[in-house]
Formats: structure tokens, sequence, C-alpha cells
């Protein structure tokens, strides 16, 4: 047996003379003394430690056929999904006016109709329900709560098939948390909303800047006032979009939650990112988004730090894609138009398909399997990433089959991320 190739080593902090060994595959860690360390590189070690190194997959009968099954890891888990997800943007509207929103170039008139609505609701149910499979869609926008009637008008067919079929039917919301009252989310939960994120770009003064009605006035306090209606009915999680001149500030948010009763129980999941209009989906994903700027990782590490120690939960390391390797995600938008990612929509040539038609063979326009290299399949981060997020690459100027590599940012984050975890019991279980 011999030490796994998804494998970092780092030393600890806590015991001296002892390692901290942390599989990027299996998102385990264990910590063993240098003397049984070196034994271990060297081939050796006491049967014990080999059987529980092995059980937490760090150490592997060999190291080549460790990285073959890693190449065909994705086109497995691909196969064993019974779990449709699709996000359903509603509408291209909203009643704030953020000024980083890269949708406002859209805005007037860009809804869903009731017809595309009953196109989806025939499609999913044609192509997944009637074969069982569990099924969960997230509605988006725009603000997805101005067509609470369309929210309606699909949840409640969708959820009557999937019961019929032995299937679950469940959806979240994609909000900035305004519209979304205890009075509406009683509406929803018996149609099957199962969570909520909202956003907050910091305390008052800052998120009232970045994020207010269209009318001007500030937004703040609606949102913490809907945070505190409905935790009991709905699980929350809570994102922010910071800047390199106010990150700092964002701790003073989680004080002040506290002070109104949003304690760290209350909330599913807080985290916080930059902002970066460039990348179209900050309110929807979190774990995309990277950058080897030094202040912010800085940023980034300070606020987990913030977060974990106030006892709110928040994302740690797991085996992650970019949200095109996996066949069974897919993004509806409000005209049809089918997308692999949220980023994509507006782009030229990147549409998969619609529902009146169906979906097309996207696996080389979209570059699928970018990371099947001798050089990602070798790096010890490849758990993680597996060729990063395709439209930073994009984005960037370069091509999708260019992989976005992590290497530099998770050089400069993963151990501090896995001594924060060790040290703030609150730790999540979220992947990032």
């Amino acid at each position: 047996m011999i030490l796994s190739r998804y494998l970092k080593v780092f030393p600890s902090i806590d015991k001296p003379d002892h390692f901290l060994l942390y599989s990027t595959l299996r998102g385990s860690m264990a910590a063993v003394p240098a003397a049984t360390l070196q034994a271990l590189q060297q081939g050796k070690g006491s049967k014990a430690e080999a059987e529980t190194l092995s059980r937490l997959g760090m150490l592997v009968p060999d190291t080549d056929t460790e990285k073959e099954q890693m190449r065909g890891l994705l086109e497995r888990a691909n196969g064993r999904s019974r779990n449709f997800k699709a996000m359903v943007v509603l509408n291209l509207d909203c009643n704030l006016d953020c000024g980083y929103c890269y949708e406002g170039q859209f805005r007037g008139g860009h809804y869903m109709s009731g017809a595309t609505a009953d196109l989806l609701v025939q499609t999913l149910s044609r192509e997944r329900i009637c074969e069982g499979w569990d099924l969960t869609l997230s509605f988006y926008g725009g603000e997805p709560l101005l067509s609470l009637d369309l929210i309606e008008r699909i949840s409640r067919p969708l959820q009557r098939m999937a019961r019929e079929k032995g299937g679950k039917f469940g959806f979240n919301l994609v909000t900035n948390g305004t519209l979304l009252t205890r009075e509406v989310a009683e509406k929803l939960v018996p149609l099957g909303l199962t969570g909520a994120k909202f956003t907050l770009d910091g305390p008052p003064e800052i998120h009232n800047g970045e994020r207010p009605f269209a009318s001007g006035a500030g937004s703040f306090d609606a949102i913490v006032d809907n945070m505190a209606s409905i935790w009991d009915l709905v699980p929350i999680n809570l994102g922010g979009n910071f800047r390199e001149c106010n990150y700092l500030e964002f701790p003073r948010l989680l004080d002040l939650l506290v002070s109104r009763g949003i304690t760290p129980e209350k909330l599913r999941h807080v985290q916080f990112t930059p902002v970066t209009p460039q990348a179209g989906c900050a309110d929807q994903s979190s774990g995309c988004a990277s950058s080897n700027a030094p202040w912010l990782v800085d940023a980034l590490m300070y606020l987990r730090g913030e977060i974990l120690s106030r006892g709110f939960k928040t994302s740690r390391p797991g085996v992650s894609a970019c949200v095109v390797e996996l066949e069974d995600n897919i993004v509806v938008n409000c005209e049809g138009k089918l997308y692999k990612c949220p980023a994509f929509m507006g782009w030229e040539g990147l549409s998969v398909g619609s529902l009146a038609e169906g979906m097309k063979q996207y696996h080389a326009s979209h570059c699928i399997g970018n990371w099947q290299t001798e050089e990602c399949l070798e790096c010890c981060y490849l758990p993680l990433c597996f060729g990063g997020c395709r439209f930073l690459t994009l984005s960037q100027g370069k091509l999708m089959s260019d992989v976005d590599c992590k290497r530099q940012f998770l050089d400069a984050t993963l151990e501090r991320i896995l001594q924060q975890n060790l040290t703030c019991p609150a730790a999540g279980t979220t992947p990032a």
C-alpha cells in the first residue's frame, strides 16, 4: 500500500512532531506522527495503521490504478444519479436595483409565459418524473417571487405527479428576500418549498447602498424582518457580496443578525463571496469564483473564520466539478431555452436546446472532460476542482477547453481552511 496521489500533508499545529493528512477525494483527515509518515512514504508501516489509512482513502494499492479510476469518477456519478435538478429563470425583472447586477440590461417585460411554464411541466414529467426520479427545482430571476403565480402553476402538478410515480419533488428560491414574507412562505411550503437563499451585502449602510429598492429606499430591514419571520418554516442560506473596500465590515453584519434574534441555529449556511459581475451568477453560486489576488485570499479566509467563530455554518472543501459536467442539471430561461449554467444565458452559442426542441448534444461544445489530461489527473487537487469553472475561463478570454486551474488558490487556502475546521466546531459539511 502506498500514499494516495490525492493527498495533502501539512504540519500539525497543535501536535508537535505530527503531520495532518487530508484526502482531497474522501474529505478525511488524520494526524500521524512524523515517524509514521516517513514509514508510509517508504511503503512501510504497521498493519493497523495501513488498515485505518486505507479506510480513509489515504493509502491505495496502486496510484496508476487510482488515477484511472479518477478518470471515470464523474461518469460513474452521473450513472448513479436519480435526482434531476433544474434552475428555472422565471423573469429578468427585480424590485431591487443592485449596481453590479448583470441582468440590468435585460430588464423590462422578460417574464416566462404560462405556455412555457406548462411546457416545462410536460417536459419534466415526461422525461424524469415518469421514471420515478426525485426532482428539485431552483426558481431564479430576476426576482422569482415577482412570478409567484408561475411558481404555483409549475409546482402543483409536478408535486402531484411525483407522488403518483414514487419520486420526490421540492424547490428552493434564490431570492433577494424582500418578498418572502411569512404569508408567502406558508403558501409555498405545502407546494414543496424546501429552502431559500437570501443576500445581505454587509451591515445596513453598506447593503442599502449596494442593494436598494428600485425606488432608492434601503432594503436591509425588510430582508432581515423576513428572515426572522420565516426561519422556522424555511431553511435559509445567507449569501453576501463583498468588495476589497468593505469586507472587514461583514462580521458586524453577523453580530447585528444575532442581536435581532437570527442566531446560528436559524441559518443553514452562511457564505460571503466577492462581487464578480462578469460571472453573472453571484447570487446563485458561491462555489465558482476563484482568484489568486492576495487581498481576496486574505478576505475569504478572514470572513470564513469570522463566520465560524460566531457559530454559523459555512462551506468546507469537497469533491466538486463544474455544473456542465453533471448530466442531470439544466437551466431553463424564461423563454424556454436550455443552458448548462446560469452564467451562460445570453451568450451566443452556449444554449444546449429548448423545451420545444429538446436537448442538443453539448459534450464537444462545452468541452466535457477537459480535465482528463495527465497534468490534471496527477494533481492532488483534482477532486476539488475537475478543471474548474468553464465560464471563468471564457471571461478571461480563454477557450472553454482550457482548465480553470485552482492550484495556486488552493495552495494559499486549503491548509488554513482545514485548521479553521479543526478549531471551530461549527464548520459545515457543504462542499465549497
